[in-house]
C-alpha cells in the first residue's frame, strides 16, 4: 500500500501571507499593493482569451480574493449562471476574502479551505475556467498543482497560470530590484530556486493534458512606476492553456 503524498504546501511560505492577511484589501500596502495594481491587467487578458461571463470559475491559491472577487463581478455582468470559487490553505486569508465579499456584495463568489489536489479528487472536470496566479513558485511540488488544475477543468476549458521565470534577469529584477531596491514587495517574498521556466511549466501542462495557447509577460517601469503586459516572458509571465 502506497504511503499518502505529503501535503503540497510549505508552512513558512503560507505564513508569509497569513501573517499579513489583514492587509489583503489595503491597496496601498507593501504586501499586496502590487497585486491590486496588476489585477486589472491580468483580469482583462484572461477575459480576452476566454470570456468569463456566465462561466463556472475556480481560482486556486486565491489568497484574500483579489482576482476571485473581480472575476465574479465580470462573470456576472450581463450573464446568468456564473459562479466563482476561490480555494486556499490560508485560513486567515480566506476569512478576509469572505468578509470583503460580504461587504462589497460580490455576486456568486465563495471560498473554501481545501487543496487543489483534494478538490480535483472531489470534483473533477467541474469548471469552465481555472486560474492559478502567483502560486506555483510558493509550493514544494508545482507540477502536482498543474495536474490538479488540469483535472479540475472541463474538456476544452481554459487554465491560466502566472509565475516567475528562472534566470539572471529574473533574479535581478524580481528579487534584487523588486524586493531590495524598489521595495515593491516585502523582502523574502520569493526564493530564486523556486522560480519556474516557461519550458518547465509547458512540459508539466502537456503531460497533464493541457495545450499551451498563449503567453504574456508583465513588465514594470521604475520611471513611470507603471505595470504593462508585453511579449517578454523573461521575468513575470502568464500562460493560457486549454484542456484537450
Amino acid at each position: 500500500m502506497n504511503a499518502p503524498a505529503p501535503p503540497n504546501f510549505d508552512s513558512a511560505e503560507l505564513a508569509k501571507f497569513t501573517d499579513v492577511a489583514h492587509d489583503w484589501w489595503n491597496t496601498n500596502s507593501r504586501s499586496f499593493g502590487a497585486l491590486h495594481t496588476i489585477n486589472p491587467l491580468r483580469l482583462d487578458w484572461i477575459d480576452s482569451m476566454a470570456s468569463l461571463r456566465g462561466k463556472r470559475i475556480l481560482d486556486v491559491g486565491c489568497g484574500g480574493g483579489i482576482l476571485a472577487d473581480s472575476m465574479a463581478h465580470l462573470a456576472n455582468k450581463d450573464a446568468i449562471g456564473a459562479s466563482v470559487l476561490g480555494i486556499d490553505l490560508g485560513r486567515e486569508s480566506l476569512q478576509i476574502a469572505q468578509l470583503h465579499a460580504l461587504e462589497a456584495g460580490t455576486p456568486s463568489v465563495s471560498y473554501r479551505e481545501i487543496s487543489a489536489e483534494a478538490l480535483a479528487e472531489e470534483s473533477p472536470a467541474s469548471f469552465d475556467i481555472v486560474t492559478c496566479m502567483e502560486m506555483l513558485e510558493h509550493v514544494p511540488d508545482p507540477a502536482a498543482i498543474v495536474r490538479a488544475c488540469a483535472d479540475l477543468v472541463k474538456p476544452n476549458g481554459w487554465v491560466f497560470f502566472s509565475t516567475i521565470n528562472r534566470n539572471l534577469q529574473s533574479f535581478t529584477q524580481a528579487i534584487v530590484g523588486a524586493e531590495y531596491v524598489l521595495g515593491l514587495i516585502p523582502r523574502g517574498t520569493h526564493e530564486y530556486a523556486k522560480f519556474i521556466q516557461p519550458a518547465e511549466l509547458m512540459r508539466w501542462a502537456r503531460s497533464s493534458g493541457l495545450a499551451p495557447q498563449a503567453t504574456r509577460g508583465l513588465g514594470y517601469s521604475p520611471i513611470t512606476q507603471r505595470y504593462s503586459l508585453n511579449d517578454n516572458t523573461s521575468v513575470n509571465y502568464m500562460i493560457a492553456m486549454q484542456k484537450i
